[in-house]
């Protein structure tokens, strides 16, 4: 068994993980990690749950060190809306983490959730529960594999898992989280696009038995070809996050990738690693020395148990989201002060006068010490007020600049995207010509000229039986209906010269 890091929390006896987009949970006790059975409110448990990747938003950002520690949290909120161009008007949900570094500034990941986003997911759990002690954004729980020494922090790491209702590419160097970014091939998202592929919808509980059980690599024909063209472009999406991941981060190489799904491996990925990304990949199923019930178990649960074992020892050392905290302890709160202070109350009125006089002091002293508090608390609220006068000047400014750099982006931003349209989605002659010649040359059709103009061909061809031409037109109307406007021949004469007959075909791609 790993070794289990001791929990500031003494009520706590249990770890349960949740997932709260599939409603699925586990409960760790007695050593042994089991799917949980049902939700119920018990102190006894520490709850831990994490937020999908693209229901956040996340910085890195600078902070001097000559900042005072009471400063950073404020400091750290400012730049979140700064940086992440967060509306001033709305609350968020606002958590970071520090960078170690060496540098002359301190730097932060921020990491920015919506309280309506938590609300949908969370709050039926809350119902139940009354509390949510930890909730993590999904790519930090890859730390876990660094501080249980499961893989060494010596190298860069690029995690990629699909869940079911996302999927998301995170990067590591030298066991700190890096970058993480979301990709719209979530499980659910393949599996609509693999009816869309073949233009009807199958048995979703079919299709995820293939995929989990032969993957890549089945003996079904019209399940290989379509799972070969969408994990093609998943690869090459994921080659275009590494592309970045490298300039932007001066990265000479990512060491290793692991690949997994919260419904077990999918066979046949390492081929395509290699072949899109020149990468090799390992299943994303680690060691945890943890004894389940099940033969196999979502990674991210056997994680967020990591995670919670970590933050109980160290609240630093993860970003918390919840905006369900357990309640504090009875002597914490107002009703169990209330309660307290009652009984004090009608002890002291039982008792000797001397109790009067020194209840009378007890109180002069608590009024000192609340005096003084109250005058440290007005230094401290002057002096904040000060900052936020200063940082409200310093945001007009800034507005001021933001305006004229967005619409200097926007200027750039649509020429970039016509230079892209023309770069990506141009459409090669040379390959339609290839592809056209084939094809004729199957029907025994010559081509004597072509003519092209945008997207409209011409082709001039001759053939010893009219009826190829026919022949012709609706072989390529049927196979390439969706590429094709508009097909026609406009004209069919015969030579007599040379029993040849010659038509003009009119192409109109698309």
């Amino acid at each position: 068994m790993f070794s289990k890091k001791s929990s500031s929390k003494s009520t706590v006896k249990n770890v349960v993980t949740l997932n709260a987009y599939t409603d699925t949970g586990y409960a760790f006790k007695n050593d042994v990690f089991k799917p949980l059975d049902k939700l119920t409110y018990n102190t006894s448990n520490y709850i831990v749950s994490y937020v999908n990747n693209k229901e956040i938003i996340s910085t890195t950002v600078s902070i001097s060190r000559s900042i005072p520690e009471e400063d950073i949290a404020d400091i750290i909120d400012i730049k979140a809306y700064e940086e992440l161009g967060l509306d001033q008007a709305n609350t968020y949900i606002i958590s970071s983490i520090e960078v170690h570094t060496d540098g002359e500034e301190r730097q932060f990941h921020i990491f920015v959730a919506e309280p309506e986003s938590l609300d949908e997911h969370y709050l039926p759990i809350k119902e139940q529960t009354k509390y949510v002690d930890l909730i993590v954004p999904a790519p930090l729980l890859y730390k876990a594999l660094y501080t249980r020494e499961i893989l060494q922090d010596n190298n860069t790491h690029c995690f990629v898992y699909f869940t079911q209702n996302d999927a998301h590419v995170t990067i590591y160097e030298n066991g700190q989280y890096l970058y993480a970014k979301s990709i719209e091939f979530s499980l659910e998202q393949i599996y609509d696009k693999y009816c869309a592929s073949i233009g009807e919808k199958v048995d979703e509980k079919e299709f995820y038995t293939i995929l989990e059980s032969e993957g890549l690599k089945t003996t079904n024909n019209d399940y290989q070809q379509n799972f070969m063209k969408i994990f093609a472009e998943v690869f090459i999406t994921i080659n275009d996050i590494i592309i970045y991941a490298k300039r932007a981060f001066n990265l000479d190489t990512i060491d290793q990738m692991f690949i997994g799904s919260e419904r077990g491996p999918i066979i046949g990925l390492d081929d395509y690693s290699q072949n899109y990304l020149g990468l090799h990949s390992s299943d994303f199923n680690f060691n945890y020395n943890v004894t389940s019930e099940e033969w196999y178990t979502d990674q991210l649960q056997y994680l967020m148990l990591l995670s919670a074992l970590d933050y109980m020892e160290d609240e630093d050392s993860l970003v918390n989201l919840t905006m369900y905290p357990r309640p504090p302890s009875f002597v914490n709160r107002a009703s169990g002060q209330f309660i307290i202070s009652t009984f004090a109350a009608v002890s002291l009125s039982l008792a000797y006068p001397l109790v009067y006089l020194v209840g009378s002091y007890v109180n002069d002293a608590k009024i000192y010490a609340l005096t003084m508090e109250n005058n440290k608390l007005t230094t401290e609220s002057n002096k904040y007020k000060k900052i936020l006068s200063e940082k409200k000047s310093q945001i007009k400014v800034l507005d001021e600049k933001i305006k004229v750099l967005s619409d200097t982006y926007d200027g750039k931003s649509k020429t970039l995207s016509a230079i892209y349209d023309k770069k990506v989605n141009y459409r090669l002659k040379s390959e339609t010509f290839h592809t056209i010649a084939e094809e004729l040359d199957k029907f025994e059709v010559n081509v004597e000229s072509i003519k092209s103009d945008v997207d409209t061909l011409w082709l001039s061809m001759a053939s010893t039986d009219d009826r190829k031409f026919t022949e012709v037109i609706k072989y390529m109307s049927d196979t390439h209906f969706d590429e094709i406007n508009e097909i026609d021949i406009e004209r069919i004469q015969k030579d007599p010269a040379s029993n040849y007959y010659r038509g003009l075909l009119k192409v109109e791609l698309k």
